[in-house]
């Protein structure tokens, strides 16, 4: 099935479709993709903002992109996957046992199929800019993030337990 077509299935049921992608077997290369692809659209999503930010402080945007990518899609990545770790971990100091595969899966998913409203933040921020507009957005991606995630995180060790 196309990510696009996941996506927006993910927003109706999140565990069906993480069970879905955990049945086509680990593959790292799929997962980092995922990350990656997220990644991307969240330097894009800066964009406006940033833009804003260097009209309205007269900085240079070329230097504002530039940090925004070398964080976005350098460093970014890194911390993910520690998150991804940390996430494994704790699952196990609750007694849910999962794969570092499947918790890397269901939070880089979580991340991707976040990324419309994570887009739609990015417009916001640069075209109305700071406000209540601005806080609820983000509070709708922070929500569907997390129930992105830990329906992943459930299916995953679900996935874990029948295995």
């Amino acid at each position: 099935m196309p990510v696009t077509r996941d996506i927006t299935a993910t927003y109706r049921s999140p565990g069906t479709v993480m069970r879905r992608l955990l049945e086509m077997g680990p593959r790292e290369d799929r997962a980092l993709a995922f990350l990656m692809g997220f990644c991307g659209l969240a330097f894009v999503a800066q964009l406006p903002k940033l833009a804003r930010d260097a009209h309205l402080t007269g900085q240079e945007l070329d230097m504002l992109m530039g940090g925004a990518l070398m964080g976005s899609v350098f460093i970014l990545p890194l911390l993910l996957y520690l998150l991804a770790g940390v996430s494994q971990l704790v699952l196990r100091v609750f007694g849910r046992v999962t794969g570092g595969y499947g918790a890397r899966l269901a939070l880089f998913w979580s991340l991707l199929a976040s990324t419309p409203v994570a887009l739609l933040y990015g417009l916001v921020a640069g075209f109305v800019g700071p406000g209540p507009a601005l806080s609820g957005i983000g509070l709708v991606w922070v929500g569907l993030f997390l129930w992105f995630w830990i329906a992943g995180l459930r299916a995953a060790t679900q996935a874990e337990a029948h295995a």
